[in-house]
Formats: C-alpha cells, sequence, structure tokens
C-alpha cells in the first residue's frame, strides 16, 4: 500500500493521549449537512451517576455547540435517571430508552441531533483511548456498540 491507501488512523493525535482519562469526552462536531460518520464523538464518565456525570458533559457541549435542549439516554444504563436537569440556568429535557448504553443523544434546538459513543466507566485507559479515537475519526461508519467490542472497552480496571 501506498501512503495515500493506508486504513485511516486509529491513534489520537499526539497531546491528546495525556486528557483521555474518566470525565472526559472527545468531539468532532460538524454542524453542516453533510456530516459524515455515524458518531460525532465520545464520552468516558466516572460513573453512571447521571446527576453527577451529565451536568459536566453538558456544560462541556454547550461552549462547543451552544444550548442543549434535550438529552437520550438508555434507562437501564444510569442510575437516577430524572426527567430534566438543569444546567448552565437552562432545563435540559431528558428521554429515556431502552436501547443500550453505547450511546447518548445529543439534541441542539428542533434538529440537531449529535450522537457520542459512551465509553463504559470502568474500561481500561489504553482501550478507552483506542476507542475514543475511532469514535471521532472522520467517516467512522462503525456502529459505537461494535467500536466497544473491537477495542476491548468492556475490560475493565481491577478494583
Amino acid at each position: 500500500m501506498t501512503g495515500s491507501d493506508s486504513p485511516p488512523s486509529r491513534h489520537l493525535p499526539s497531546g491528546v493521549h495525556a486528557v483521555v482519562r474518566p470525565g472526559c469526552a472527545l468531539l468532532r462536531l460538524e454542524t453542516t449537512e453533510s456530516r459524515e460518520g455515524v458518531l460525532d464523538g465520545a464520552w468516558w464518565p466516572r460513573s453512571r451517576d447521571i446527576g453527577a456525570e451529565l451536568p459536566a458533559l453538558l456544560s462541556a457541549l454547550t461552549e462547543h455547540l451552544g444550548p442543549v435542549s434535550r438529552v437520550g439516554l438508555d434507562t437501564a444504563a444510569w442510575q437516577g435517571l430524572p426527567t430534566r436537569i438543569v444546567v448552565d440556568d437552562r432545563v435540559v429535557h431528558i428521554d429515556s430508552f431502552p436501547v443500550g448504553d453505547d450511546t447518548v443523544l445529543i439534541t441542539r434546538g428542533d434538529q440537531d441531533l449529535f450522537s457520542l459513543m459512551v465509553v463504559p466507566p470502568n474500561t481500561t485507559p489504553e482501550a478507552a483511548q483506542a476507542a475514543m479515537a475511532q469514535a471521532v475519526r472522520a467517516g467512522n461508519i462503525t456502529a459505537a456498540e461494535q467500536i466497544l467490542i473491537d477495542t476491548g472497552s468492556g475490560q475493565v480496571l481491577p478494583d
């Protein structure tokens, strides 16, 4: 293969590894109609306590997207799932569905929808970094569930 025919990198850019840790999100948010790929980013929460985890994510997203109006989450994957939460003095509605815990859907306004892969909280740093790198790769067409399987993100840190 020549350099131009090589597969896209599954590695994060230099320096990003230092910031990839539980509680962070990597985003590749393109707001044009020509968005490519299945996922717009990845989030690695520290726990399954949505009251503790979601406010920081929504504050960070608001900095990049503007006000977020809704969040879609899996009912079974989170502890204490409310119907709404106040972040930065704005009410954000929370929709819950029994769909699997590998994504969170973020709605800005009435129609802009962003999908973030959720890396399980106790995932090893190496597996989380690999999964997040794949999720934010431009043109990624692999579903979140498959990325988590392929990168071993079901492997958890020992207690």
